[in-house]
């Protein structure tokens, strides 16, 4: 029976591996210590012999140190290389301010056949995104993935905090949307919430082949993230502060499209794809009862004036970027 340890063969192997990777030193030694036992047991060696064996010896000398710089020379090339690939990394990463983001996220949108929004209440995309997205998949005749994840309107703790949160800044942009209600408050996080749901459900029922899944979180988010076929775009509520955008095939482009489909597995999936009949003009029990099918039913002190509140939002919202 062979055991799993070195045998002859395996030693022999080793030992010419060896020898290869350090052949200077082998013919060095080897050289010179013919040379020694010549010397010992030969008598006088002649000045051929000697001066022979001295260029090999050097000759051995100058392959190793050859070799060493061979060795540099790759090491060098190697972390020349990582540092490149470390600074298009970082370039990779763009920062956006003031129209540069609305840019960003029109270019994104050219050509793209997804989109992923993970965020609060998803303003933006009502008003530009996902219409627009449609717009052309609709002339394109082409599919389009949409995938939304927001607060969850029934949750109002969540909602409180959300809320908490966008009161922190001033937000310019709300002033925009031309409401009485610029400031943030629970019954307006569930609104805008809501109407981001309802506007996701009105559109699937008019484009066949739009697939939109919404998603509900549980979680208060801090920062907003669009995906689509070719970037990757993080901003924020804090006008102070810049957004970033990242390009497909970069890591970090990567990393965040698993980072959100993970968080996608921790919220509660709508099911979109049987719901209730939207008009054009939905009207507040067509609203309702989309709701209450979704398992998500509005607040009983919501009156029908809310309802209506909550389609405008959700067909007509404006785009809160727009100076």
């Amino acid at each position: 029976m062979v055991r799993g340890g070195a045998g002859p063969g395996r030693r022999l192997e080793s030992a010419i591996a060896w020898g290869l990777r350090n052949s200077d030193g082998v013919v060095a030694l080897l050289g010179a210590l013919a040379v020694g036992l010549l010397d010992l047991f030969g008598g006088d060696l002649g000045d051929n012999v000697v001066s022979g064996a001295t260029l090999l010896v050097l000759a051995a000398v100058v392959y190793g140190s050859l070799a060493e710089r061979r060795r540099r020379v790759v090491d060098i090339r190697e972390a020349t290389e990582g540092a490149r690939q470390a600074l298009e990394n970082l370039a990779s990463v763009r920062e956006l301010a003031g129209v540069d983001l609305e840019r960003a996220l029109e270019r994104a949108r050219q050509d793209t056949d997804r989109w992923v929004f993970k965020g609060g209440t998803g303003t933006y995309l009502r008003a530009v995104t996902l219409p627009e997205c449609v717009q052309e998949a609709r002339r394109r005749r082409r599919a389009l993935t949409v995938k939304i994840d927001i607060v969850h309107p029934g949750n109002e703790a969540v909602c409180a905090a959300y809320a908490r949160f966008r009161g922190t800044f001033t937000n310019r942009a709300d002033g925009a949307l031309g409401r009485n209600d610029t400031g943030w408050s629970v019954e307006r996080t569930r609104k805008e919430s809501y109407a981001t749901v309802l506007a996701a459900a009105w559109y699937r029922q008019r484009l066949d082949t739009l697939e939109i899944d919404v998603h509900l979180s549980e979680v208060a988010p801090s920062l907003r993230f669009d995906v689509s076929a070719s970037w990757l775009i993080i901003t924020q509520d804090d006008p102070q502060r810049v957004s970033i955008c990242v390009e497909r095939g970069r890591p970090l482009y990567d990393y965040y499209v698993t980072e959100l489909h993970h968080y996608r597995e921790q919220a509660v999936k709508l099911d979109l794809r049987d719901t209730e009949p939207l008009g054009d003009d939905p009207t507040a029990d067509e609203v309702r009862r989309l709701f209450e099918h979704l398992r998500i039913p509005l607040p009983t002190a919501f009156s029908d004036r809310d309802v209506s509140d909550i389609i405008d939002r959700a067909l007509h919202a404006e785009n809160p970027y727009r100076r």
